[in-house]
């Protein structure tokens, strides 16, 4: 149930995101999603691709020191209040979001988020407990379709 998540930093300069995109291109490994956070000096550039291995090896073989992740992807109803529903289940469990994002594809009416947990496998014990549904990583590699 856990996903294979590829985070590398960045310099954060004008330019600096095109190259990683490159390489993986070349390599012909799909961004499936992707996040960039950044502070004043540098960047961390988070993604999820078709093929975590090759996209992690095309990476580092050119340079990037690329640390690889375990994520959940959660889906949820895709309206408003649904996002909060799923957050008061995780409230009061002990279990910690460290961060998330939206993946840009869903299944009709739900929407498709990526956690990183500080106990992803207590996190996932509970979402499943509670009915939701954590999506499987090879819909997520291969994309997930309505």
């Amino acid at each position: 149930m856990k996903i294979h998540q590829l985070s590398l930093f960045l310099e954060n300069q004008p330019g600096q995101i095109v190259e990683p995109c490159r390489i993986l291109a070349r390599a012909g490994i799909d961004i499936r999603t992707l996040t960039l956070a950044d502070t004043q000096r540098f960047g961390i550039l988070r993604l999820i691709v078709s093929d975590y291995q090759a996209g992690a090896q095309a990476l580092n073989a050119a340079g990037f020191v690329t640390n690889v992740t375990e994520v959940v992807a959660v889906e949820i109803p895709d309206r408003p209040g649904g996002l909060a529903g799923m957050l008061e289940l995780l409230d009061g469990s002990g279990v910690n979001i460290e961060y998330m994002y939206a993946f840009t594809f869903g299944r009709a009416d739900r929407a498709v988020l990526i956690f990183r947990f500080d106990d992803p496998d207590g996190a996932i014990a509970l979402l499943q407990k509670s009915g939701i549904n954590v999506v499987e990583p090879l819909e997520v590699y291969q994309r997930i379709q309505t």
